[in-house]
């Protein structure tokens, strides 16, 4: 696995990182050896960028990668966030006491004196960003984490950020389908030093050789109520996806793998972090980094999804709430 570097402060990690929500159930059931099965096969294929959350099953996930490092002894980047206080009702919260409290959860979970990056996972509009990250930089002066991120954010708040201390990372949906962090977060973050951190860089498994059913979605499932996996949406999206499908399939390639590669040749500050609780399904990202793009691929590609070809928006109305909206 090729590796990229943190931020302009941090550590090298893998291009491809992976994203430990599934570990708690969002996207159907698992267990405690798929998930450690699954650890273990990105570990083997390279993968030592893993992100979490405390919020992600209420500590679950951050327990699993504990029991793995305990059980395995490997030496890995983590990453994890706080900032959503979940409720009812559902709010936001970036005092200090609240940060350290969870950070210091976290840590216990994990095994870890400290991790070596430390999101806000949604901003709360109340508390001065530049006051934040006074909080943050204590952290990083007592050695609880090596650097700070932002999640979610619009590039007017990276830059204010940026102004007390640069961020190592930030972190918002981007792929072939969610494509707004164009619309200038991707360049705030290469003029703060900052990396850039795709979540669901396969369009919550669309963007794969076996696209999800929304009929067979386990009744947790996050994705039953996004606007894009209603049935005329749904129709909609494979649709257009199909086609970006059989184009990879021509080349030799997995549709993942394609997808990866095409969210690595935007630009050399972003590290994307696919989820999934299924070795298997982490085999078919194998090669991801080794794809190099022509001209006429590229072009291709965009005529096949162009900006703004997904139908719905990428998240309901109750899931959008503390996302920072700019355009």
């Amino acid at each position: 696995m090729k590796t990229r570097r943190l931020g302009n402060d941090g550590p090298m990690v893998s291009a491809i990182g992976l994203g430990c929500m599934s570990f708690a159930g969002f996207f159907g059931a698992t267990t405690e050896a798929e998930s450690l099965a699954c650890l273990d096969a990105a570990f083997d294929r390279g993968i030592d960028f893993l992100d979490t959350s405390n919020i992600y099953g209420m500590g679950v996930s951050e327990t699993v990668i504990g029991i793995w490092l305990r059980s395995r002894k490997r030496s890995v980047t983590i990453a994890t966030k706080a900032g959503i206080v979940t409720g009812p009702p559902r709010r936001f919260d970036n005092s200090e006491t609240h940060l350290r409290a969870e950070l210091e959860a976290s840590l216990k979970r994990l095994g870890r004196d400290h991790v070596e990056l430390f999101y806000i996972h949604r901003r709360a509009q109340e508390i001065p960003v530049e006051e934040v990250v006074g909080t943050l930089s204590r952290l990083i002066e007592e050695g609880k984490i090596g650097g700070y991120g932002l999640s979610e954010v619009s590039p007017a708040t990276v830059r204010r950020a940026a102004s007390v201390l640069p961020p190592r990372a930030v972190q918002n949906e981007y792929s072939l389908w969610s494509r707004q962090p164009e619309l200038g977060l991707i360049r705030a973050c290469a003029e703060t030093g900052a990396a850039f951190v795709p979540f669901s860089p396969l369009g919550r498994g669309m963007l794969s050789d076996a696209p999800p059913d929304p009929a067979r979605m386990a009744e947790q499932d996050f994705r039953r109520n996004g606007p894009r996996f209603q049935p005329e949406n749904y129709a909609a999206n494979r649709r257009a996806i199909d086609g970006f499908r059989r184009f990879a399939r021509e080349r030799g390639w997995t549709t993942a793998a394609a997808a990866l590669a095409w969210a690595l040749d935007r630009a050399p500050h972003l590290i994307p972090i696919p989820g999934t609780r299924s070795a298997a399904h982490l085999a078919e990202w194998d090669g991801a980094d080794t794809i190099a793009f022509t001209d006429e691929d590229r072009t291709e590609i965009d005529r096949l999804l162009p900006p703004g070809f997904a139908h719905g928006d990428r998240y309901a109305d109750a899931q959008i709430v503390g996302v920072e909206r700019y355009c």
